[in-house]
């Protein structure tokens, strides 16, 4: 029923949108390139970083794992309410592949607005970890080959998020600024509401290595860690323009209700509970009605609590934002109309 109900608010949202970008609307604090041809590309990459935290020994009560990072590049067209937009696959890994290994990524998402309310679906999959410094346990690594590769350890993240922005005249589309761009300060509480699924797994391996464990806690073994979250985040945004800068943002702090589990020998153990929910995002760059370059960077936390075992990660994403609107063409109509009037 979930599932059905989500479908029809995708499909009746995507009608709206549609049928909105086909009238202009006039606003005096956004300068508006709806009609004119825009081309972009995009360039970046996606980290996912987390760490377990636990009295592990006298000495060690926190390991963090990283992903190897892969940059991605993304062409986009937009004309009116039409827009193209496709993925070339990744570049290759970025970091020493002796002490991170190979990761493989898939992102995927969505995003629109319909009058004060900003919609966004994200799905992130990334397989292929590896544990930092694993020299501190184990006498096989040293501080030139430090890392554990852990090749089967995958996360997952797929969330789906509202903002309600109150005021009026901010609108997302003039924030990212390829259609448009604002031409004055325009600021405003909003209320967020989030739904997550998340998690970490390493298919039925051990997260945490043998040697590090704690016999007389089951969770320290378990080969899964996830939760499904649901819940509202109140913040301020933010966006102002200097001469051809302009820079955005927004951040909020609030609580979700959790659902969250650990899986032990195939079995699951789940609990009931609250976490904390950061939402912050910063961007800025140069823009005119021909060109723009942004610096974008987004930032989502992710946490779950088993009682002394903590699981945090943190997915960010920065990359370039830059494109090039082509300048509308005159009509024969107006040429003539200068010409009378001359």
């Amino acid at each position: 029923m979930r599932l059905s109900w989500i479908l029809r608010t995708f499909i009746s949202s995507i009608f709206v949108l549609l049928s909105a970008q086909l009238q202009a609307q006039a606003n005096p604090n956004i300068l508006d390139f709806s009609d004119a041809k825009i081309i972009s590309a995009e360039t970046g990459y996606t980290s996912a970083p987390f760490a377990l935290h636990y009295p592990l020994t006298s000495d060690i009560d926190k390991i963090t794992f990283k992903n190897n990072l892969a940059p991605f590049l993304r062409l986009g067209f937009n004309y009116k309410w039409f827009v193209l937009r496709f993925s070339i696959p990744n570049i290759g890994n970025i970091r020493d592949a002796s002490n991170y290994g190979t990761t493989k990524q898939y992102n995927l998402g969505m995003d629109f607005s319909f009058k004060k309310v900003y919609y966004d679906f994200e799905f992130k999959y990334i397989h292929g970890f590896a544990i930092q410094d694993a020299y501190r346990w184990d006498s096989n690594f040293d501080e030139v080959h430090r890392n554990s590769i852990q090749p089967k350890i995958q996360s997952l993240n797929i969330s789906a998020n509202m903002w309600y922005f109150h005021h009026k005249d901010f609108k997302m589309g003039a924030l990212l600024g390829k259609r448009s761009y604002y031409t004055k300060l325009v600021h405003t509480w909003y209320v967020k509401g989030t739904m997550n699924f998340f998690g970490v797994d390493t298919k039925n391996d051990e997260l945490i290595p043998t040697v590090l464990q704690d016999q007389q806690n089951s969770k320290t073994m378990s080969s899964t860690l996830s939760a499904f979250d649901v819940g509202f985040v109140p913040g301020y945004a933010y966006v102002n323009r200097f001469k051809n800068w302009q820079i955005a943002g927004w951040a909020g702090f609030g609580p979700v209700i959790q659902a969250k589990y650990y899986q032990l020998n195939g079995d699951f153990h789940g609990f009931l509970g609250l976490a904390p929910r950061y939402d912050v995002r910063i961007m800025g760059g140069y823009t005119t009605p021909k060109h723009f370059l942004f610096l974008v960077t987004d930032f989502d936390n992710k946490s779950i609590h088993f009682n002394q075992l903590i699981y945090r990660q943190y997915f960010y994403t920065v990359k370039l934002v830059g494109g090039y609107r082509f300048p509308k063409k005159e009509t024969k109509h107006s040429k003539n109309l200068e010409r009378i009037k001359l």
